[in-house]
């Protein structure tokens, strides 16, 4: 990361660097997660407080990493859950929570799956 005190507010640039994605998506994050607010100075330069980072971090979490969709990660952090608090729901096509045997099985497809690719 930079030089900067943890405490220290980051330009959008600096928050980009850290979370790997595109300025754009965090202004579109900004408009989609009311509770997101960073300082806004002339020429509408954003500035994101240590609290906003923390709430990108969670936000990239449940986008990218536990795969939900952003109304439902809105309803998620809404709740006032922590992103890596609870796993994402494995759902099946029928909107049904599956079973720990059912996520196994999945799990030995995808690594057979895998195996096969890199053959």
């Amino acid at each position: 990361m930079t030089g900067k005190s943890k405490d220290a507010l980051r330009t959008i640039g600096e928050a980009v660097r850290e979370l790997g994605v595109k300025s754009h998506i965090l202004r579109y994050w900004e408009e989609q997660f009311p509770m997101l607010e960073p300082l806004k100075r002339a020429g509408s330069r954003r500035y994101y407080r240590p609290e906003d980072m923390d709430l990108l971090r969670q936000i990239n979490t449940l986008l990218n990493e536990q795969g939900y969709t952003v109304k439902g990660a809105v309803k998620y952090l809404q709740s006032g859950k922590k992103a890596n608090s609870v796993p994402a729901p494995v759902l099946s096509t029928a909107g049904q929570q599956l079973s720990d045997n059912d996520i196994l099985k999945l799990g030995e497809i995808r690594a057979l799956l895998a195996t096969a690719l890199t053959a």
